[in-house]
């Protein structure tokens, strides 16, 4: 059975390997997405922003642009969900694709079920946050319905990860939330004990919403605990 969030859900795919691009499209499209393909990272970026797609599956190696030059530069424009797919399996690449913008991070061989919940997941993450309501806390405003964060006058961009980062904190205002929740509750997965993604998207964020690395007084960290949303520092 089809489930309801993937009917008629258009998928992107960037991936120079026509064979592992013909794979992944044909899995997708059984389970029910529209799936289109490209394979140069200048084409993805101008499909990407004609047909903005509910999700990109973005390949790290790709001609003329690679996947963290693609990824850096739709963010710009783009806050739907990307999957970042590379061959090598360090964490030094995973840092480096979650710092460009990317949401999630597979290593190649992918395991199809695997790439099928992580798709999902997150495609239910966004659909969630753009269900809630309004969330104001002094000077930090979040909609979630246009995905869109404004501080005070300014208007911060955050990548679709950040946002949902930031949105469930906000959601728990004063309340720690564990790398363990976060992580479940964002990518739909447990935590392992080794996933640096949430400690990159706090500090990415921290430095986006003008907080003190160092000493920082909006998103607190509690060692051994977790991450914590102040009410009184907006």
């Amino acid at each position: 059975m089809v489930d309801s969030i993937e009917s008629q859900t258009h998928v992107m795919v960037v991936e120079d390997d026509a064979s592992l691009a013909r794979w992944m499209a044909d899995y997708l499209e059984v389970h029910g997405f529209s799936v289109t393909v490209a394979n140069q990272g200048d084409i993805a970026i101008d499909m990407i922003k004609t047909d903005v797609p509910a999700a990109v599956i973005l390949d790290l190696n790709l001609p003329v642009l690679d996947g963290l030059e693609v990824c850096r530069q739709v963010r710009e424009f783009y806050d739907n969900p990307i999957i970042m797919l590379t061959a090598r399996d360090t964490e030094s690449d995973e840092i480096t694709g979650l710092d460009s913008g990317a949401d999630d991070y597979l290593a190649k061989p992918i395991k199809p079920s695997i790439l099928l919940a992580r798709l999902r997941a997150l495609l239910r993450r966004s659909e969630k946050a753009a269900n809630d309501s309004l969330v104001s806390i002094g000077g930090l405003h979040i909609d979630a319905t246009s995905r869109t964060v404004r501080l005070f006058d300014d208007i911060i961009a955050l990548s679709g990860h950040e946002f949902d980062v930031l949105h469930l904190l906000a959601n728990n205002v004063g309340k720690t939330l564990s790398r363990d929740a976060l992580i479940e509750n964002i990518r739909g997965i447990e935590y392992d004990g080794f996933d640096r993604s949430v400690d990159i998207c706090i500090s990415r964020l921290r430095r986006k919403l003008k907080d003190d690395a160092q000493e920082p007084r909006r998103i607190k960290t509690l060692r051994g605990v977790g991450y914590l949303l102040t009410a009184d520092a907006w």
